[in-house]
């Protein structure tokens, strides 16, 4: 009597035509047409789906690991025994390194809580980073002086250039290979070739004076390209959005001509963050004075170049400040404080801008009946959100901030509830401590991090899945 399974193939010779064989360094493999095709019509794994010699002198451990991610769309843990310079190179030579790129990109890959430091990625010369930039795969671009060096995905390859400026500011990564570069004393945003270390495009701004205009601050959407101009003479300021694609300048917003004493207008952007679920360009800036800190944040729509919400900070201004789409909120470091606040995107639309204290939209996360001393306690603090987390950083620690979701959002009477956040150190003991730190960047499943006076970059990243 035959089996279940010659009965199958008998039944339903069809389905048996759809199972693909491969042979890989001696190791047998069986996969569907489907799976091998979803690699893209140039991969080898494509031809080999549709050819009868299926042959491939390769090592079998990393082919199964590729498949694996044709199969599920992700890497397997145990990629953590394995090495990734060569998983790369079998990756590429199967035609799947955009997928693997793509896998490390994805959200679910990133645990925030198991984050610790992995690696240290030196740079050349004796000056500190002073600007980083990432893309959603996980490569990274550093200006350090008047360099940039430049590290692929895999953190592998590595390339420096030399730019006209004396020391960068604002970097913004484009795509792998193109970065945008400014700097608050040369005049122009420099659209940069990482590759071969040529200027591609130099974007100006003038203003009535026709003087030259420095970079303030870079940003950009899956679109738009923004930046924050400021006048050589410091008299005038503007946001400029381009089209990313053509760098052709689409429209002008926040255009300020100061006269006398209007500091509110003097007060160029110093951060740019594209708000994809409202449509907005949050810009924020702040400046120092006689009688304090003071700025304001402000939310553009560039359509039709108006504020939609504004918040003037006068009381404990932000040090730094994140705005997030997933938990729909903007966080600030108070820079007289130290202390961690947020406010709810969904109610600024109801709050005024003057000065009562039922109009205030901040709630402290840390202790709100702290007492200032006069003493700054969060100058130098730095604050970004990734996926549902939030990071800020304290001198030489990084917080972690993470919402507990409790019940509904509203009240019975419709308001929106006070939210609860929770902090946690991160990182191990050895870990914590060590210089100020200047910079957070994220990319794929990884966080990046500067300090004051180190000439590398740090490499945060999880365990779970890491390499």
């Amino acid at each position: 009597m035959p089996s279940f399974a010659m009965q199958c193939l008998e039944i339903e010779p069809e389905l048996n035509n759809n199972v693909v064989t491969i042979n890989i360094g001696g190791q047998i493999f069986q996969s569907t047409k489907q799976t091998l095709t979803q690699a893209g019509p140039k991969s080898l794994l494509s031809q080999l789906a549709t050819t009868s010699n299926r042959f491939v002198d390769r090592d079998p451990d990393y082919f199964s690991l590729l498949l694996s991610l044709l199969r599920t769309g992700t890497i397997p843990s145990k990629v953590k025994d394995f090495d990734l310079r060569d998983l790369i190179e079998e990756s590429r030579f199967y035609g799947l390194e955009s997928l693997l790129t793509s896998s490390l990109a994805n959200l679910s890959q990133f645990d925030a809580f198991a984050l610790h430091k992995s690696s240290i990625l030196p740079l050349n010369g004796r000056d500190s980073p002073s600007a980083i930039a990432t893309t959603p795969f996980g490569s990274l671009h550093v200006s350090h002086s008047s360099k940039i060096t430049s590290f692929d995905w895999s953190l592998t390859r590595k390339s420096t250039i030399l730019t006209q400026f004396t020391a960068v500011d604002s970097l913004l990564a484009i795509s792998p290979d193109i970065a945008a570069a400014g700097a608050t004393d040369f005049s122009g945003l420099q659209i940069l070739d990482l590759q071969n270390g040529s200027i591609k495009q130099v974007l100006n701004w003038e203003n009535v004076t026709r003087s030259g205009s420095t970079v303030q601050a870079i940003g950009s959407s899956g679109e738009f390209l923004f930046t924050s101009f400021e006048s050589s003479r410091r008299n005038s300021n503007s946001i400029l959005v381009y089209d990313l694609n053509t760098l052709n300048p689409v429209s002008e917003i926040g255009h300020n001509e100061i006269f006398g004493a209007d500091l509110d207008s003097a007060i160029p952007a110093t951060k740019l963050r594209w708000v994809s679920s409202y449509g907005l360009v949050m810009a924020s800036g702040s400046h120092s004075g006689l009688s304090g800190v003071s700025g304001n944040i402000r939310f553009w729509d560039i359509r039709s170049g108006n504020v939609v919400f504004e918040l003037k900070e006068k009381v404990d201004c932000f040090s730094d400040v994140c705005v997030s789409d997933h938990l729909n909120a903007i966080f600030k470091v108070g820079v007289n404080s130290g202390e961690v606040f947020y406010a709810d995107l969904r109610s600024l639309g109801s709050v005024n801008d003057d000065g009562n204290a039922n109009s205030n939209p901040w709630i402290c996360l840390g202790y709100s009946g702290k007492v200032v001393n006069g003493k700054k306690e969060g100058f130098g603090c730095k604050i970004e959100s990734h996926g549902n987390q939030v990071f800020c950083s304290k001198g030489g620690d990084i917080e972690l901030w993470s919402e507990i979701v409790m019940g509904s959002a509203k009240s019975s009477e419709g308001r929106l509830k006070e939210r609860v956040f929770r902090k946690n150190l991160m990182g191990r003991v050895k870990d914590m401590g060590g210089l100020r730190i200047t910079n957070l960047a994220f990319g794929g499943n990884k966080m990046f991090v500067t300090r004051k006076d180190q000439q590398a970059v740090e490499i945060w990243q999880g365990s779970t899945r890491g390499f």
